[in-house]
């Protein structure tokens, strides 16, 4: 059996579940199917588990429960989410045969819904990189154009939900990893706020920016699978006590009278006026929607990604002295004492990209440069954050490109580590504000996806969905199928 999720969203394979047209078998067999057709030229999976997938699926079938709009659909996750008895690397050598004993809180409350994990997805090493170029087992491409990156970290989730491989799927996103490749890749990828997702069982890099969110064809299935992974979870330390809503109960009202703002900065040097052009395309058809449209300024936003890479470097290098081949993944065999061991494993293990990071996150930490460094890029954090502040007393968002270009050629940036810095350079303010971001197509530019940026209120992802959801009305441009769904 083939199965084209370009057909189907969610609520409409939980309607053929629920009505016995379609099995959670046949819907998983499926599905493997298709990642065997097409991955070959996305390469999106790092491994499939699909006796332990049709397995669950069996059992779903035996028992008739398909109460939970997520309940035996398949879905992938990013390789930096701990799940148990399954290898887990975080697309690194240095955890190579990894195998957690536990799995991550979303991956539970996935399980509890009856969602069926098919495999996990390929990412920049450690979540370090915009492209997924930075991978140590693999290249991901992008699903519109196979000669260009599918963004990063979570290239691998996004490719994969944009070929129709799988319906949705997890990623991460420290600094742009989920939005950046939605917008690469012509889909919904939602940032949740810090805190409304538990983080629990991801792999952390920087601990004070990591984010888990959904990465979707349509506004509606991001907002069922928010509804399932959000939530309090006394396991993470930062997880907040939020009332979690219906995300999906205000999507079909309209933003009538929406109060939407768009930074001035958002479109200054650096943007492709291409990328540019459609992005204001995108937010005239918001005011012909009904929303009042403002231009304001975030003056600190030119600051952010020099910001953004001190804190996260810093965290990152806390966070990484973990791997050390002593107590899990990958160890030097020719190590001769303690300190080879250290050494030789850390240098083999470990890429290009996050040794660059460790290095420059020691750096900032270090006594002489502590003050210079880290402590003005914290109070740097702190004026970015006064700045979103400011403009949410009189707007209900904020608007702008997700990325400043389409996405770019394999191999075209990897050698060039500020190119690839500067291109998050409009979704980092957002993780270092702690707010809730999403990225939506606004159509195409030669060819390939452009992103439209939708930046909400902490906590407020529910009025991001509804405004997403009326644009997504309005233009269909999810309907647009990339060449590689022809192989179904």
């Amino acid at each position: 059996m083939t199965f084209n999720y370009f057909d189907h969203d969610l609520s409409d394979l939980h309607q053929k579940l629920l009505n016995h047209e379609l099995t959670a078998q046949e819907l998983t067999q499926a599905t493997l199917d298709n990642i065997t057709a097409s991955d070959g030229d996305v390469q999106a999976f790092l491994g499939t588990n699909g006796p332990e997938a049709l397995q669950q699926a069996q059992e779903l079938d035996q028992k008739g429960d398909f109460s939970n709009p997520l309940a035996g659909i398949p879905m992938g996750l990013k390789d930096n989410l701990s799940t148990k008895g399954l290898e887990t690397r975080g697309a690194s050598k240095i955890l190579a045969g990894f195998k957690p004993v536990y799995d991550a809180t979303v991956v539970q409350k996935l399980q509890a819904a009856g969602a069926i994990s098919v495999g996990k997805l390929n990412m920049d090493e450690f979540a370090m990189g915009g492209s997924t170029e930075n991978s140590a087992y693999q290249k991901t491409t992008n699903a519109w154009d196979h000669t260009k990156v599918p963004g990063g970290s979570s290239g691998g989730s996004a490719a994969a939900v944009a070929a129709g491989q799988i319906p949705y799927a997890l990623g991460s996103d420290t600094g742009g990893s989920i939005r950046q490749p939605a917008a690469f890749n012509g889909i919904v990828g939602l940032k949740p706020t810090y805190g409304r997702v538990s983080r629990f069982g991801l792999f952390a890099m920087a601990s004070s920016l990591d984010q888990i969110g959904p990465l979707t064809r349509t506004v509606k299935d991001n907002a069922l699978v928010l509804n399932a992974i959000a939530g309090f979870d006394k396991m993470d330390s930062t997880s907040v006590k939020s009332e979690v809503p219906d995300f999906t109960a205000q999507l079909n009202q309209g933003i009538k009278g929406m109060r939407i703002a768009v930074p001035k900065e958002y479109f200054e040097e650096g943007i492709d006026p291409k990328v540019a052009q459609q992005v204001k395309s995108a937010i005239e058809q918001l005011r012909e929607l009904g929303a009042t449209v403002d231009e304001v300024s975030l003056p600190h936003t030119r600051y952010g990604v020099a910001a953004y890479y001190i804190i996260m470097s810093s965290e990152a290098s806390s966070n990484l002295q973990r791997y050390d081949g002593i107590r899990y993944g990958f160890r030097a065999p020719e190590a001769k004492s303690l300190e080879e061991v250290y050494v030789q494993t850390r240098s083999q293990g470990f890429g290009d990209e996050v040794k660059r990071r460790i290095m420059l996150g020691t750096f900032s930490l270090s006594a002489g440069a502590y003050d210079a460094f880290f402590k003005k890029a914290a109070q740097v954090r702190t004026l970015i954050v006064e700045d979103f502040n400011k403009v949410f007393n009189d707007y209900d968002l904020i608007v702008g490109p997700t990325a400043p270009t389409t996405a770019y050629g394999l191999g075209e940036e990897i050698n060039d580590p500020k190119a690839m810095y500067l291109a998050d350079a409009l979704t980092i303010p957002v993780n270092l504000a702690g707010l809730p971001g999403l990225s939506i197509n606004a159509g195409f530019v030669d060819g390939l996806p452009v992103g439209l940026q939708l930046i909400g209120k902490p906590f407020d992802e529910a009025t991001i969905y509804q405004a997403a959801q009326a644009f997504e009305d309005a233009t269909r441009w999810f309907e647009k199928r990339p060449a590689v769904a022809e192989k179904y």
